[in-house]
């Protein structure tokens, strides 16, 4: 097979394993659309996913080598952003991407800035 030939098969084939693996979950979740499991994970998922990301934020904010005392500012920091997320989140119609923005501008402000 030439060169030129190879990189259009490559491309060809790149292109159609794309094209499934973003079909695939269309095709999957067809038969749950009217499952009630569905219905509840949608309202839950989005408090979910906040719920983990802040907690990661704050264990990853009061993680420190042994012995090594805590770093105030920098929990501060993290308890300032979690509660700005909060906040957006309440007050920008609990739209998720708009308050994870928020809550992620406003922490890498307050540690680069403080």
């Amino acid at each position: 097979m030439t060169g030129v030939a190879y990189l259009v098969a490559a491309a060809v084939v790149a292109g159609l394993v794309t094209f499934c693996l973003r079909a695939l979950p269309f095709a999957l979740l067809q038969p749950l659309r009217e499952s009630v499991l569905a219905a509840r994970l949608a309202v839950w998922m989005p408090a979910g996913v906040l719920t983990i990301l802040a907690l990661v934020m704050l264990l990853d904010a009061a993680a420190l080598a042994p012995g090594e005392p805590v770093d105030g500012a920098r929990v501060a920091h993290a308890l300032i952003a979690a509660a700005v997320t909060v906040v957006v989140h309440l007050l920008a119609g609990r739209r998720t991407l708009v308050s994870i923005a928020a809550g992620t501008l406003a922490y890498m402000l307050l540690v680069n800035l403080a």
